[in-house]
């Protein structure tokens, strides 16, 4: 018989709203929705949502988009490097760091 004085959550309530990572996944999420909507392409990216996995890590999915669409978006991060220069750089870098696990 389960201890009713404890507070303990079995896997069964969980609850993707109580998760780092769901928060992480929607807040990315939106990022990229609205640079997607200044660049004129949010009817590009119809599968865009915010995603767990079986492990409770966050995840953005972009979905299938158009090899036009795929076009647009490497040619948008070409001049996003080339005219950024060095401070597109230190976001490059500072954007490994945080995949790497470092703060």
């Amino acid at each position: 018989m389960p201890d009713d004085t404890t507070d303990r959550r079995d896997a069964a309530a969980w609850s993707p709203l109580e998760s780092d990572g769901w928060y992480a996944a929607r807040n990315a999420t939106t990022a990229l929705r609205d640079a997607l909507i200044r660049a004129g392409m949010e009817k590009d990216f119809p599968y865009l949502r915010a995603d767990l996995n079986a492990f409770g890590h966050g995840l953005v999915e972009l979905g299938r988009v158009s090899p036009a669409t795929a076009e647009r978006l490497a040619e948008l991060l070409r001049l996003a490097l080339a005219t950024g220069g060095e401070r597109c750089e230190k976001s490059c870098a500072r954007a490994t760091e945080l995949r790497a696990g470092k703060d």
